[in-house]
């Protein structure tokens, strides 16, 4: 049985070796803890750790290498962002296609009396209106929080029109690029960003545990931080610094994982993000294509658009999506993901709630080879499920 990997939304696999060797060579020849101590291994770290704030700054076009903070991962980016910045009263706009990392803070202010919230639905294909952004801005508006791309359909929303409404509006747009970042292009400066979360295990090839955001000055000088402890810095303090990045990092910070954040950036960057985005746009679309030819499957998406990252949605007519995310995986070898995929109101939002899809996202070390034994484990499960289908109507009298 073949051991297809197609789950790389949740977790990109495999590493590059660059990645794998450099989280082996800092455990086994590094390990200090950086901001700590002045031995060797500590202002190796300390070195390290400079190069990594660099390299992602430069691959966002970010000019401060200060403002580049490191988290545990996206989910606890946004958490900080949105507890640090939003006030009593703001109006805040996001979008029905998000992922419960931004939904479930935003929810929590709003039913605590702290925010207005306006949630904008997509299209059934998950596509936001951008004129449905713009009536739905108000006096008090002082936020817009979006996906970049859609963790369910891979549907890619207008950033850069929402970056520009942002600045004629004097609002601060904060991104999610959890399903974007490594994948598309993504410039801090020329989208008009306040603040850009990104997570290393995705696209951006990293381990998982370690993530980060970007923030503009304008709205560091508003949030506060949402986690306080030991920096390495103002020891004798028992307030937190109000520098960057200690400001936000406080605790010991994941080096195995920047480190191997730092080196898939590099492997991106050898590669070309314009390369990696041309190869997993034909594979999906050689994926799309031959779905769209299978009688009774039910795709997600609008097949006439071209704006969709490498995720596909998708279900079988009479097979339940669970059952068959299972048959794909222990009689095909396809590891895939079925479900709400933490993203419930994307799925009411293109129809498949309350039993979710099944996602199969493909990722840079797919081969077309990949695909074509995707398309046809999955043509025998659907004629499978006819079959059976036919017989037992038959057995109860059906035709």
């Amino acid at each position: 049985m073949n051991n297809i990997y197609l789950d790389n939304a949740s977790t990109t696999f495999p590493k590059p070796k660059n990645v794998i060797d450099s989280i082996y060579n800092f455990l086994t020849n590094i390990g200090g803890n950086p901001g700590r101590s002045n031995h060797d291994n500590g202002l190796q770290s300390n070195r390290l750790l400079l190069e990594a704030r660099e390299t992602l700054a430069s691959f966002f076009n970010f000019n401060k290498i200060e403002n580049v903070i490191f988290t545990n991962n996206i989910t606890t980016s946004l958490n900080i962002l949105i507890n640090g910045c939003l006030r009593n009263g703001d109006h805040i706009i996001t979008s029905s296609m998000e992922h419960n990392s931004v939904l479930r803070p935003l929810i929590n202010l709003k039913n605590l009396g702290v925010i207005e919230l306006d949630i904008i639905n997509a299209d059934p294909f998950g596509f936001i209106n951008i004129d449905d952004f713009k009536n739905a801005i108000k006096p008090n508006t002082k936020y817009i929080i979006i996906t970049q791309a859609s963790n369910v359909t891979g549907s890619i929303q207008p950033i850069k029109k929402i970056g520009e409404l942002c600045r004629d509006n004097n609002i601060h747009f904060i991104l999610d690029t959890a399903q974007g970042a490594g994948v598309l292009d993504l410039d801090f400066n020329e989208l008009n960003l306040s603040a850009l979360a990104f997570t290393g295990h995705k696209s951006l090839f990293g381990p998982q545990g370690i993530g980060g955001f970007i923030i503009s000055d304008e709205l560091n000088e508003i949030c506060k931080p949402y986690i306080f402890g030991g920096t390495g810095s103002l020891s004798h303090s028992l307030m937190q610094p109000e520098f960057l990045p200690d400001k936000f990092e406080s605790g010991t910070l994941n080096m195995p994982g920047i480190i191997g954040l730092m080196e898939g950036v590099k492997f991106i960057e050898s590669q070309g993000l314009k390369t990696i985005y041309e190869k997993n746009k034909f594979l999906r679309n050689l994926l799309v294509s031959e779905l769209k030819n299978i009688n009774g499957i039910v795709l997600y998406e609008d097949t006439n658009s071209k704006n969709y990252t490498s995720c596909v949605s998708f279900n079988a007519k009479n097979i339940d999506t669970a059952e068959l995310s299972f048959v794909l995986d222990s009689d095909f070898g396809i590891k895939n993901r079925s479900g709400l995929h933490c993203a419930p109101l994307a799925h009411k939002t293109i129809g498949s709630f309350p039993t979710g899809t099944v996602r199969l996202s493909l990722g840079y070390f797919n081969s077309k080879e990949d695909i074509e034994y995707t398309i046809n484990s999955i043509n025998k499960i659907v004629k499978w499920i006819l079959a059976s289908f036919i017989v037992n109507n038959f057995n109860k009298g059906g035709f």
